[in-house]
């Protein structure tokens, strides 16, 4: 049993008073309908579920009238036996976007308020999400739903799962937020820990298989077979014109990120490849959930997202395990021994867009065309903030020219992430590569003062 942080998510919402229907999204085989069944079960003295992809008759209970009692009669005659007490029932609506009718039949539970209904979707970005209906009316209830999106593991959950507890966790924040060494032993093992993630990712699938057998050969067969899982999406959900693209560029991501410039290049898919050619193959990649776009910065500001050029941008895969799956059969073993040489700085990049993304931060870096680069732009500590993950000891040339003309880059801090434990040099904090999963902004508390309207007489 895998412990995700979607579980306190799904609490809290059950604990709020005036709850909406809530969508959980992600990519395929990230745990949703495992956790959402294991959560209802828990909670609810009846639950009522339904798989969309694997149960199609059960679509016709959101056809024609889509009041709440209508749905619930129409329920009852398909499912022998099903219960439905008022505050006491979870409606489990698994693969939704196999339904635009029961997405937008969420708004008449949402009004109605007598029971808690969970949706889920794997494609909901490229399949009946905010599509129009037969009838002329959006499927999406805007304002009657919470969205929330869902992982594969993280580092901090896939530490969970190989038995790491949450006082060793606390501890290894403690040294990140003081800057302080991390004891040896936690050290070495967070260390090791680090490369079985870099190797196995996150999808619970493929974890539990390493989990139970330890065999980095069937851990790998498994992921094989998910990546052909995803790439059948490609063909089954994908528009014609598009199937054979999207799977192109695809598989072009470890070719793309072995360059020394990793900005994402058409003509490494196809030679003569285009834009025009390629741009909604790569929304449909990103909408499933299998990839993430870095985008570069025109400067190093705040706001990152103000400041980025969407027709310059890195690909990366969303879960790092995902991306040493496409590399050659073998590169795990490689991997735990230390023999990669050149392709070792691109996988370390796609594990801090591994942590970055799943923490929900959106990717930026920076590049000019004299060669400078940034591997990472953040915002933290309510600044903007340099990533850099390549470099052994020392500071990079970019990094070096960017602090040295703080009036030109606005940057006045940096953060090394490399195989070292805690330490600092003026401007720089080094940190250890499984640190990575820590650095992530939070709002400020800024409490807005009333104005004071006796200044207007």
């Amino acid at each position: 049993m895998l412990r995700r942080k979607i579980e306190s998510i799904l609490a809290e919402w059950k604990k709020s008073e005036h709850k909406k229907p809530i969508v959980i999204k992600g990519i395929r085989q990230c745990g949703k309908t495992y956790i959402v069944q294991k959560f209802a079960k828990e909670n609810y003295e009846s639950v009522i579920y339904m798989n969309f992809i694997l149960e199609p008759d059960k679509k016709s209970a959101f056809t024609g009238n889509i009041d709440v009692d209508t749905i619930l009669l129409n329920l009852s005659a398909l499912i022998p036996g099903s219960r439905f007490i008022s505050g006491k029932t979870c409606i489990i609506l698994d693969e939704i976007q196999e339904c635009r009718e029961a997405r937008t039949a969420l708004k008449s539970f949402q009004i109605d308020g007598r029971f808690d209904v969970i949706a889920t979707g794997s494609l909901l970005g490229v399949k009946g999400y905010g599509k129009k209906a037969e009838d002329g009316q959006d499927s999406v209830p805007v304002g009657y739903e919470t969205v929330v999106e869902m992982y594969p593991l993280d580092f901090e959950e896939f530490l969970w799962a190989n038995g790491i507890n949450d006082k060793i966790i606390d501890t290894v924040k403690s040294c990140f937020e003081k800057e302080t060494t991390v004891p040896e032993g936690i050290h070495k093992v967070m260390t090791e820990l680090l490369y079985r993630y870099v190797i196995v990712g996150g999808l619970p699938e493929v974890v539990n298989k390493f989990l139970e057998t330890r065999n980095i050969e069937l851990t790998y067969q498994t992921q094989r077979n998910l990546i052909s899982e995803y790439k059948e999406d490609m063909i089954k959900y994908a528009d014609d014109v598009d199937k054979v693209r999207i799977r192109e560029c695809f598989e072009s991501i470890p070719k793309q990120l072995s360059k020394e410039n990793k900005k994402f290049q058409y003509s490494a898919i196809r030679k003569g490849g285009r834009a025009s050619q390629y741009t909604s193959s790569i929304q449909w990649l990103e909408d499933a959930g299998l990839v993430k776009r870095c985008y570069n910065t025109q400067i190093t500001e705040l706001p990152l997202e103000g400041n980025s050029m969407k027709e310059c941008f890195k690909l990366y895969t969303a879960d790092i395990g995902i991306l040493v799956a496409m590399l050659d059969y073998g590169t795990q073993a490689d991997i735990l021994k230390g023999n990669l040489l050149g392709y070792k700085g691109a996988i370390f990049e796609n594990l801090m867009a591994d942590f970055l993304c799943k923490s929900g931060q959106k990717l930026y870096y920076f590049h000019k065309d004299s060669g400078l680069e940034l591997d990472f732009l953040v915002r933290y500590k309510g600044e903007c903030v340099v990533l850099e993950v390549k470099a052994k000891s020392g500071k990079t040339k970019s990094l070096r020219t960017v602090l040295k003309n703080k009036n030109v880059y606005h940057i006045n801090n940096a953060i090394k992430l490399g195989n070292y434990n805690v330490g600092r040099e003026e401007e720089v904090l080094t940190i250890p590569l499984y640190m990575g999963f820590l650095i992530k902004d939070s709002m400020a508390d800024v409490i807005v003062p009333d104005i004071d309207l006796s200044l207007l007489t």
